[in-house]
């Protein structure tokens, strides 16, 4: 009788092939999400850096230009009611003495710069002996360079600015509110040009209103009645300005 032929049964199937393999798609997927979080990482910083540009907060000249020292500056208007205590370091950092040229002296400067703290912010004086020409309104290039040393710092606040000017009480001029007019004018031109937006900017000219006075109130015979003032209006109200 002849012997049956065993059936030669199934092999075991490679299960672990299954898990292997879902394991493998969920680290492609892994990856590609990582790729593509990146990727969207990249466009949102891209666009932050066109939206800064787009706000004129960084554009031609001042473009680049501030370093910590600016950013140091505008941190410290941002605060008027430290203002009088830090009013020589805001100076020391807006004007070191290794970049100012032979022809303004730190005594010049000091004796010509004043810091003040107001309500709606901090200004910065300056007079007409370090800003212009003897009773001219157009820059000098020592007040060229003076005010081109402020563009980086207000590269770091959107913050409104107001330029006033003013002149002395029976100063020599056709006409002192003119005058002050024009000189406010100039600096401000001179910012916008610097590639600050003109929509922050507001002018003002008082001619020989409103001079320095002393401590019983008295007018003060001094430079710092011919003057221009740069409010940064850091300290806003509820709401903000329009």
């Amino acid at each position: 009788m002849a012997k049956k032929e065993k059936k030669e049964g199934c092999k075991p199937l490679a299960l672990w092939l299954v898990t292997f393999s879902d394991l493998m798609t969920l680290l492609l997927t892994f990856f590609v999400l990582l790729l593509t979080m990146a990727s969207m990482d990249n466009a949102v910083l891209t666009k932050v850096t066109l939206h800064t540009a787009d706000l004129g907060l960084l554009q031609k000249r001042g473009s680049g230009r501030a370093n910590v020292k600016e950013r140091m500056v505008a941190e410290l208007m941002e605060k008027p009611w430290e203002v009088l205590e830090k009013k020589q370091r805001i100076k020391d950092l807006l004007f070191p003495d290794d970049e100012m040229p032979e022809d303004i002296s730190k005594s010049e400067l000091d004796k010509n710069l004043e810091i003040l703290a107001k309500s709606d912010g901090v200004a910065l004086v300056f007079t007409d002996k370090l800003l212009f020409t003897p009773g001219g309104s157009e820059l000098s290039d020592k007040g060229k360079f003076i005010i081109d040393r402020l563009v980086p710092m207000m590269t770091q606040t959107n913050a409104p600015v107001n330029v006033a000017g003013y002149t002395e009480q029976g100063e020599s001029a056709a006409n002192p509110l003119i005058l002050s007019g024009d000189r406010a004018m100039s600096v401000l031109t001179f910012l916008v040009e610097a590639g600050l937006p003109n929509q922050r900017f507001s002018l003002s000219a008082y001619g020989g209103a409103y001079p320095v006075l002393d401590g019983r109130g008295d007018p003060v015979d001094s430079a710092m009645n011919r003057r221009v003032e740069i409010l940064l209006k850091t300290a806003r109200p509820i709401g903000g300005y329009q």
